[in-house]
């Protein structure tokens, strides 16, 4: 996509460039005199947001939360995209290698004839919505937690699905999370930024909040996680329990069967008239006694 002036005035110029090339960075650096080094950085997809000053340029990478559903949880580019914004003067310049709700609501907001425009006031709307996009993914992580824990404790369900959920849902909130850690230090550094102290302390505690509710988010998921493995090995020991309980009742009769089953001359019960009604009645007498006995000690 080609160099985009988005907002022009005589205090402030914003260019977007989106899905950059080496062309473009070329020229910004040529016509704005950014630094190489900084302009590389917004091509590396897993670049970690920082904050950095070169002479009369401050430069912000930050990274946005994306709705998009990767098979792959390995790195913080399958959870979000990064967003680059240089301030020099009165020009702001974003750079992002995909569309962002964040450059798309920002342009909406500034694009109004009575909206006030600066290059400080846009870098600080569109951390704004990058916070929003994480508050919004906390929301529906937690949804899915919630859609998760009631399949397992109400609808009773046991399957290896449930666990994969789980474990992907955790991969996802401690990418999230990661990102947020290291983006304290940039969200810090708007207090540097021409703004009244209220609207950076708005940002920053944006920050704080999404944060918190991550590690909310992180808490309850591996509580989820333990206490889905222990219903597991709780209903593994309800079947070994049924089964021990079968083979005390069997154990003694098959004993009983085992002796009678034995091949000598002199076993006078052979040839016994009722031997036959004896031995399966006290196998009876056995069984009952045990069942008695199992009861009495609520096993």
């Amino acid at each position: 996509m080609p160099i985009n002036t988005i907002y022009e005035a005589p205090k402030c110029e914003w260019v977007d460039v989106e899905a950059p090339t080496q062309d473009d960075l070329k020229f910004l650096h040529e016509k704005y005199k950014i630094n190489n080094l900084l302009l590389e950085d917004t091509l590396d997809p897993n670049h970690l947001p920082k904050y950095e000053e070169d002479g009369n340029v401050k430069f912000f990478l930050l990274r946005e939360s994306t709705e998009l559903e990767r098979k792959s949880l390995n790195t913080i580019s399958d959870i979000s995209t990064k967003i680059g914004i240089f301030i020099l003067g009165n020009t702001i310049i974003t750079v992002h290698r995909m569309k962002t709700r964040s450059i798309a609501e920002t342009k909406k907001i500034f694009s109004a004839p009575q909206k006030e425009a600066s290059p400080q006031k846009i870098a600080l709307q569109i951390a704004l919505l990058i916070m929003k996009s994480f508050d919004d993914e906390s929301v529906s992580l937690l949804e899915t937690m919630d859609n998760i824990e009631n399949e397992i404790f109400l609808k009773n369900t046991n399957h290896t699905n449930q666990i994969r959920r789980l474990y992907k849902l955790k991969r996802k909130s401690g990418l999230n999370s990661r990102v947020l850690t290291i983006s304290t230090d940039a969200i810090d550094k708007f207090r540097l930024l021409d703004l009244q102290d209220s609207e950076v302390v708005d940002l920053k505690d944006k920050h704080k909040d999404v944060v918190a509710d991550f590690d909310h988010l992180n808490a309850q998921i591996t509580n989820l996680i333990g206490m889905f493995l222990a219903l597991s090995d709780q209903k593994a020991n309800q079947v070994m329990k049924v089964l021990a309980v079968y083979s005390v009742y069997f154990l003694p009769i098959t004993f009983i069967a085992g002796v009678y089953g034995m091949n000598f001359d002199n076993m006078p019960e052979l040839h016994h008239k009722y031997g036959y009604y004896i031995t399966m009645g006290i196998m009876a007498l056995v069984v009952i006694c045990t069942f008695i006995y199992a009861r009495r000690k609520q096993w």
